[in-house]
């Protein structure tokens, strides 16, 4: 992928991962449009010189006002971004977490099912570009502590697959992203030690993004272990510590 000359537009990149990729893609000279639903920060962007549109992922109406907006002001778009999402720990023995279930998969899934919807005829009509997915390292080897959001990423993940297989043959070539835990914050990186490191981490995701031809996953060095655990042989002794943490929540040990 030719990161140097490209008109991308990034739902849900008003911070973290989202955001340092919309600064390298237009560091490395494309356009840039960021999406994200709070007026603030997309004003603080927009002074930075990133293009800017408000976007709620969970409302259909939403998406295709933004879509509308990023095409009137960018024609040639060729690069959907699907970056929103959201990820919280659920006690699944507690019913009220279901509110948090269906959060997660009407903005991790069904989010990500709208956006590419309403972009798939431009990039299908013009004949090219690039629609990149975002999972996560947890859709592959599960976290525990965050069931629904596993469950959301591992269907953005299959839903990919269905994707890319659709589209064969109309010029849109389709990529996946997948992170493992990501240090956006001190905070974040305080609390996990084991993060990466952002600024690195967006790094050896553009190099990635840079081969020819564009690999069907985009799978950094620290996210290997949780995408070939199965095929490793290391998945169910991975997922038992991983188990540990659900001694956090209340009445365990």
């Amino acid at each position: 992928m030719d990161v140097t000359n490209r008109t991308v537009f990034i739902a849900g990149a008003t911070s973290g991962i989202g955001l340092e990729l919309a600064r390298r893609f237009a560091a490395a000279g494309s356009s840039v449009v960021v999406g994200g639903r709070r007026a603030d920060l997309l004003d603080r962007l927009a002074a930075e010189g990133l293009g800017t549109v408000a976007i709620d992922v969970t409302d259909q109406d939403s998406v295709g006002r933004a879509r509308d907006a990023v095409l009137r002001s960018h024609p040639g778009l060729d690069t959907i971004v699907t970056m929103s999402g959201v990820g919280m720990p659920e006690d699944l023995r507690d019913p009220a977490h279901f509110g948090a279930a269906r959060q997660m998969i009407d903005t991790n899934l069904l989010g990500t099912i709208r956006v590419i919807d309403a972009f798939t005829p431009h990039l299908v009509g013009r004949g090219a570009g690039a629609v990149i997915t975002v999972s996560s390292g947890i859709g592959f080897l599960p976290f525990p502590v965050m069931p629904t959001y596993a469950a959301s990423k591992a269907a953005v993940h299959a839903y990919t697959e269905a994707l890319r297989a659709q589209l064969d043959g109309t010029g849109v070539e389709v990529a996946e992203l997948v992170p493992p835990a990501v240090a956006t914050t001190p905070e974040q990186a305080r609390l996990n030690p084991r993060a990466l490191d952002l600024a690195g981490f967006v790094t050896e995701v553009m190099d990635l993004l840079r081969a020819d031809p564009t690999p069907h996953e985009i799978l950094v060095k620290g996210v290997l272990m949780h995408r070939w655990a199965e095929r490793d042989g290391t998945y169910a002794d991975l997922v038992a510590q991983r188990s540990q943490a659900l001694a956090t929540f209340p009445g365990r040990r």
